[in-house]
């Protein structure tokens, strides 16, 4: 395994936890944050930006249904990560019943399906209508990052229906630097591999890979456009309209993202070092993001931010 893809943390499997986090209070804002690069860097950066207004906040590594429980019952405030459509089942019932809040898509330009090594697809394999017709060169396997996900029931799903022909295909369910090892090994040799691809992830800087079309839509409509909402707990928001306002401007373009997980990730550099480092490269889009937003003592958000950043 190549010694880059060791350091990368998991992104997009349900991580496990242990214990729910201690009870939130309204004086320290609680963020649920699974093991994901992306939604760690995000929240320091959240993090950094409110500690001048005032604001204390607390980060708590715990997985994805934790996180979604918590939110519900009051212990948890905030989640940057509420992947969509590939965690509907975990948000609808809890948004329908008024306990959690969405409040905005933070990140632009996400998507999740399946995806191949640039020249395969200048080869001709461009759609998922390609893969069967090609099915001896990927020895019908499709590589997915763990049983129980999103992206495996999905895939399963189209295997049991003969989705596109993928009817005698197998899924090769290892893990998220299982799978990428086995793209990096791949293209190392210039040899056929289809896997579930997905941005924003440092695979989109670091891989020379391109999705597949597909109009059958899988994976979600517009070819696994996804969106990765901002959660917030429903009677936290209507207590911190202040708060509220601040993350429903929180948002990043997907390839800005993609480098937030690659240097963290990746390369291994500190959360708060990758957070400061894009707040000081990137002050008009903390100013807007800060639009309207106060102090906890009612000044501008913004000439406070700039004076204590040193922006």
């Amino acid at each position: 395994m190549s010694p880059t893809l060791t350091k990368t943390l998991a992104a997009l499997p349900l991580a496990s936890a242990i214990a729910l986090p201690a009870v939130a209070d309204d004086a320290t804002l609680d963020f649920g944050v699974p093991a994901w690069p992306g939604i760690t860097v995000k929240t320091e950066i959240a993090s950094q930006l409110l500690e001048p207004l005032g604001y204390e906040t607390r980060s708590q590594e715990l997985g994805l249904q934790v996180i979604y429980q918590a939110l519900e019952t009051g212990d948890l405030d905030v989640f940057l990560g509420g992947w969509m459509p590939a965690q509907q089942d975990m948000l609808k019932p809890r948004e329908e019943s008024g306990d959690i809040l969405r409040l905005a898509n933070n990140v632009d330009g996400a998507q999740m399906t399946l995806t191949v090594p640039e020249y395969v697809y200048e080869n001709g394999v461009q759609s998922f209508a390609d893969l069967d017709a090609n099915r001896e060169h990927f020895n019908g396997e499709i590589h997915g990052f763990g049983a129980g996900s999103a992206a495996s029931e999905i895939l399963t799903k189209a295997i049991d229906n003969d989705t596109w022909g993928l009817g005698d295909w197998r899924i090769v369910d290892t893990s998220t630097v299982g799978m990428l090892s086995a793209a990096e090994d791949a293209i190392s040799r210039q040899e056929p591999i289809v896997w579930v691809g997905w941005t924003p992830h440092w695979m989109n800087l670091e891989l020379p890979m391109r999705y597949l079309d597909d109009p059958k839509n899988l994976f979600g409509e517009n070819n696994g456009k996804s969106d990765v909402l901002t959660l917030m707990r429903s009677d936290y928001a209507e207590s911190h309209p202040n708060l509220k306002s601040f993350f429903e401007q929180f948002a990043f373009k997907a390839e800005e993202q993609s480098w937030m997980i690659q240097a963290f990730g990746l390369d291994e550099r500190a959360a708060d070092e990758v957070a400061k480092e894009w707040i000081s490269n990137n002050p008009e889009r903390v100013q807007a993001m800060l639009d309207g937003v106060t102090t906890q003592d009612g000044a501008p958000a913004w000439p406070a931010v700039r004076k204590a950043l040193s922006l």
